[in-house]
């Protein structure tokens, strides 16, 4: 790097502006605002349109029945009024009385012979003793229909819908044998008219709705979008780093607290992950960086100073062995665990007798009994067997025992089982006499990136990693473990196996 020149930072690109298209979820990209505008307005329009129409169509059907009833009512009165005969005060008038009915009943009034020629009304006086036939109304078209109605249902008079109005038709004998017809019809003008007002008040109350809707809705959508709003720029500031936002805000209703709630938890463990993956960062750095420096400081001292001493060469060469077999393990734990959570390791399955194998790795740990003084007490059920990858397996047990032996007490004692829990499982636990973990912490023990607090010495080397490439090999085999542990006076780490090779004919335990 040149002089002078500055080392700039370099910034996430993405910070204070929008994620890339390619992180966005493709699916609708209508706003919530519009579509809850939308679902409002149309809604109330539905419900306006269909409260309109059903009640334009029951009151035009309520005039409908109304009309007929009337229409038979003054039918019935105008026929039997007739065969009754005109009052005195007519004077013989029968066309005078015709028409004071008709105008009485609010009624179109006719008089039709059985030719379907108008009898009634004419310009002149209508007689039914000396009938006068001039030019009439043209009636040929009701009478059709009316004639047709009396025929076919074979009854003296019918009551129907006709054009426009509705009509009360009946036989009425005149003239001695001569036969005549009465036609009574009651318009619907009126009820047209109604419906017709009604239909444009109500596409003036829908219109009036419309904007209404259009008003509340978008206060209402408004109000429930803001703190999602809010939300979602206070997650775009988490995701640029800032663990500092917090969730609750306008807060309304069970459902929008409980997701500022989940949002302020995933903030939490997010800076939590952060915290600790920066520390494992530093940790595994200098991990990495004390064996390279003593591999090239004691490679320079065999070039230096002890190359021509056979015996302080071979020393410091095999410090360097060392060094260098700690430095592959710490890869080797970091690549196995990644691959393991990325599922990329292949589990291979068969029957393995845990009580021979668990016995076998605690006789690993032998020579710390003999050079320190480490007690491993040790309780194991024979023949337990189990369906597990056998590698995988015994790389976990052998971590929990390394780990117990890292953080046990001053006694140095450490209690390893294997016992039948019943005819299905059996159980396998470590247990150290240590400082013991506070039960805030208990959740955070398997994490990948969690360190204790606490310093302990280390017979056994680790790189940090243990619990953690424990979890990921149990949870590969689906099995059920956990830790249990008192402050001051130990853990207790735990695993459940299902028991293998059970058959009634050939059991195995």
């Amino acid at each position: 790097m040149g002089k002078g020149k500055k080392r700039v930072r370099r910034k996430d690109k993405y910070v204070g502006r929008k994620p890339p298209r390619h992180y966005q979820k493709r699916q609708r990209s209508t706003s919530v605002y519009f579509l809850i505008w939308a679902i409002f307005a149309t809604l109330s329009l539905f419900v306006v349109i269909t409260l309109g129409i059903s009640q334009q169509m029951l009151l035009e059907r309520s005039y409908k029945d109304q009309a007929r009833k009337d229409v038979s009512e003054a039918g019935k009165k105008i026929e039997t009024a007739i065969h009754a005969g005109p009052p005195e005060w007519i004077n013989d008038n029968y066309a005078g009385y015709l028409r004071y009915l008709a105008q009485t009943h609010n009624v179109r009034l006719a008089i039709l012979n059985a030719d379907g020629e108008v009898l009634f009304p004419k310009e002149v006086n209508f007689d039914p003793n000396a009938p006068e036939y001039e030019e009439m109304l043209d009636y040929s078209k009701e009478f059709a229909t009316l004639y047709n109605k009396l025929q076919n249902k074979d009854v003296d008079f019918v009551v129907y819908q006709g054009d426009g109005e509705y009509v009360y038709g009946a036989n009425l004998p005149l003239f001695g044998q001569t036969d005549a017809y009465l036609y009574v019809g009651r318009s619907m003008e009126f009820a047209e008219a109604v419906a017709t007002k009604m239909l444009g008040r109500t596409v003036s109350v829908s219109f009036f709705i419309f904007i209404a809707s259009f008003a509340v809705s978008s206060a209402v959508a408004g109000w429930i979008v803001k703190p999602i709003d809010a939300m979602t720029k206070k997650a775009r500031r988490l995701a640029e780093g800032d663990f500092s936002v917090d969730f609750h805000g306008s807060d309304y209703g069970k459902e929008m607290v409980e997701l500022a709630d989940s949002l302020n938890f995933a903030r939490d463990e997010l800076s939590k992950t952060d915290r600790m993956q920066k520390e494992l960062i530093a940790n595994v750095s200098h991990d990495f960086k004390t064996p390279l420096t003593m591999i090239k400081g004691y490679a320079s001292m065999i070039m230096e100073i002890s190359g021509a001493i056979p015996e302080k060469r071979n020393k410091h060469a095999q410090i360097i062995v060392d060094e260098a077999d700690r430095l592959a393990s710490l890869v080797d734990d970091v690549l196995n665990l990644s691959k393991m959570q990325a599922s990329l390791d292949v589990v291979k399955f068969r029957e393995v007798n845990m009580s021979e194998y668990v016995e076998e790795i605690v006789s690993r740990f032998g020579y710390l009994q003999d050079s320190q003084g480490y007690e491993l007490v040790v309780d194991i059920d024979g023949d337990l067997y189990a369906e597990v990858d056998e590698r995988l397996i015994g790389q976990a047990v052998y971590n929990l025992i390394g780990n117990a032996v890292n953080y046990t007490g001053d006694d140095k004692k450490i209690f390893v089982s294997l016992k039948r829990v019943d005819d299905k499982k059996f159980r396998f636990q470590v247990r150290d006499t240590g400082a013991g973990i506070a039960p805030e912490e208990i959740s955070a023990i398997w994490d990948r990136y969690y360190r204790a607090k606490e310093t302990h010495k280390r017979p056994v080397k680790g790189t940090g990693l243990g619990l953690s490439i424990v979890k990921a090999i149990f949870q590969r085999h689906g099995l059920a473990f956990g830790a249990e542990s008192e402050v001051g006076k130990g853990s207790t780490f735990f695993v459940v196996f299902p028991i293998a090779g059970i058959d009634e004919k050939n059991p195995k335990v």
